[in-house]
């Protein structure tokens, strides 16, 4: 099956940086697009960055956007969260996610009921 691995979580001081990893294998590798998305204690997951998968186009929202970076090693079937100028806002588990078909819209790439597959989630803790 599908599956999703994450590595690069941790602790992190305000204004640090943090590199998020995500691996993905399975039977096909056909992927129209992977993102990041976060969920905070008490709170609902919301989305933190898209890149589709062979033109490179990247989606940000706001509260990151200028910060974190999105990017993928074709050869590597791997997908990078670079995390710049962490606040503890940021804290949080961060959750890598891939979408195998369709052709979804920016909107939707924005939605984690678009996403076919997760990983298991990985903490972030930025102290102030």
């Amino acid at each position: 099956q599908v599956q999703l691995v994450e590595s690069g979580g941790g602790l992190a001081q305000a204004g640090g940086s943090l590199r998020l990893s995500c691996v993905v294998s399975g039977r096909t590798f056909s992927w129209y697009a992977m993102g990041w998305f976060r969920q905070a204690s008490g709170k609902e997951r919301e989305f933190v960055a898209a890149i589709r998968w062979n033109a490179g186009s990247t989606y940000y929202a706001d509260s990151v956007k200028g910060r974190f970076t999105i990017s993928r090693d074709n050869a590597k079937n791997t997908v990078y969260l670079q995390m710049n100028s962490l606040k503890p806002e940021d804290t949080a588990v961060y959750y890598c996610a891939a979408v195998q078909g369709g052709s979804p819209s920016y909107t939707d790439l924005r939605t984690s009921r678009t996403y076919d597959y997760w990983g298991q989630g990985t903490q972030v803790t930025v102290s102030s």
